[in-house]
Order: structure tokens, then sequence, then C-alpha cells
């Protein structure tokens, strides 16, 4: 483990205080967890023991947090062993949590208009972050929400207009649309109001409409599948755009002692191997996607 991180990662047993069942196996648990939510940052991710009787634990990001209130809130989907056991806990149950892991998201001070890309289950990445740049008055971010199941939410008709996109996109979280945070959701499976098609053409419609100096304070931030941070990355390079993307792998330990998740990653020195878990999540997009 990186020794930034000795004293900022906490072994807790947190408290399910709530657990919701959304459509398309998406489930969202709040957690009691105050050491993991006092630390925890926009991209960090922790690392549950889903059943006592399965020794290896899974990766979820966070999707919101509470230091105040010292808990965390958790978006999983139900796809394997893991998950589907974790799906079966209830409210009041313990479960051993290691967190916050990971390097989070850094937002750039002259970067005022930031785009926030989530796809799937890396939309609660998006989401903490969205929360974090509401804090600062400078900040106007847009966030893109995609998913090819139905959204772990009932989406509301926005009220906040965002110019350069077609009249009938009006679809949002209302999360972000109760805290003035603009918000658009795409998918290709004819949801009400929601744009018909990527998320990447969603961006690229908007990115668009943009004149130079509103171009030149926008930068994108991301996590999704790697098709998604591949088309993502590529967007960005073709608009000029710093991009931060949030990678998704398997895990075993999760604290950089295995070096089961390592991606090639460019540096100045050459490709050299970097632990998603540790060094990262959160990568320079044109490092991972050169």
């Amino acid at each position: 483990m990186k020794k930034m991180q000795r004293d900022t990662v906490f072994l807790e047993d947190a408290e399910i205080l709530s657990h919701q069942a959304f459509a398309g196996d998406q489930f969202i648990m709040r957690l009691l967890a105050p050491h993991c939510a006092a630390k925890a940052m926009p991209g960090s991710f922790v690392h549950l023991t889903c059943d006592p009787q399965l020794p290896m634990r899974r990766p979820i990001s966070i999707m919101r947090c509470s230091a105040k209130h010292g808990w965390i809130e958790l978006l999983y989907k139900r796809v394997g062993k893991g998950t589907g056991l974790l799906a079966k806990r209830t409210t009041g149950e313990k479960i051993s949590l290691l967190g916050p892991i990971g390097n989070p998201f850094s937002p750039s001070p002259g970067r005022n208009k930031p785009l926030l890309i989530g796809g799937g289950v890396g939309m609660p990445p998006m989401v903490f972050l969205a929360d974090s740049l509401r804090k600062d008055p400078q900040k106007q971010p847009f966030v893109i929400l995609g998913s090819e199941v139905p959204f772990p939410f009932q989406s509301i008709p926005s009220q906040i207009i965002i110019p350069g996109l077609a009249d009938g996109v009006i679809a949002s979280m209302p999360l972000l649309d109760d805290w003035g945070i603009g918000c658009r959701l795409a998918s290709l499976q004819g949801f009400p109001g929601v744009f018909q098609g990527y998320v990447t053409e969603l961006a690229e419609q908007w990115i668009s409409s943009l004149n130079m100096q509103a171009l030149s304070e926008v930068e994108i931030f991301a996590c999704g599948p790697h098709p998604m941070l591949e088309a993502v990355a590529q967007l960005a390079a073709n608009h000029n755009i710093p991009c931060q993307v949030s990678l998704e792998e398997f895990m075993a330990c999760g604290v950089g002692g295995c070096a089961g998740c390592v991606v090639e990653v460019q540096t100045p020195q050459g490709p050299a191997m970097k632990r998603v878990c540790v060094d990262g999540p959160v990568f320079d997009a044109q490092t991972v996607f050169a």
C-alpha cells in the first residue's frame, strides 16, 4: 500500500442502514462507516466482504457520503456470486469494509465547466464528484449518465436548460436536479426523454455547441466500461480536452499487495505497469488510452 494511504484506509464493521433494490438487478446500500466517510473523496472505493462465507472481498465505488453523519452510499449490480450474496444482506447487519481506497479525481482550478460521464455502475463516482463540485460556486458541471438497463432512480424532466441539446432530451437524475446540476441521460433502450444513443454522442453534441472560450474551460471525468472509457478518451483527444478516467478492474487484495489489477500506463520514462487499486483507480485518460 502506498505510504500516503496508510493513515487513510480503515477496516470497519459497517452497519447496513438501508438497502434498496431497483430494476435491472441494481441495489443502493447505505452503510454506517464513520472512519471511511470522514476520508472518502470522489473516485474512492471500498473493498467489501459480501458474505462471511465468502473470503474474497469485492470492490465497489462510493456514490455518496456524509462525513457529518458517518455514512457512505454504494450502487452495485448483481452479476455474480459475491454481489448475489451481498444483495441478500439486510438492514442492521454488519459488513466488513476496507476503505476508502484509491486516488481521487483532481479537478483543475481554471476548468470551470467539468463534463462528468458515467456508464452503468460507473455512475456512482460521477454523482460523488458532482456533489463535491457543487460546493465551488465557480464550477458549472454537466453530468451525462448512461445505462442499458432501467436507471436506478425514477428520472424526471429536468428544470435546468442545457444549451446545444435537442429539445426532447430532458430526462435527468432527480438528485442532481435538486442540487442545481445539469444532467442528461443516454441509452439505446428508448426510455422517455432520454437521448437515444451513446453517452459519447451526447457529449459530442454538447462540446460542439461551445465557443472557444467555453471549450477552454472544459475538462472531462469518466467512469464506466472499458469500451466507453476508450471512446471518451478519444473524444477528449479529438477536442484537446483534459480527461481523467476511473478504471474498473477485478481485484483480489485491493491494497496493492497482489498486483492482480495492473494496467499498462504511459509515463515520461516509458510504459509502466500500475496497480488500479492504489495507483488509481483514476488516471489521465491519454496515459491509459494512448
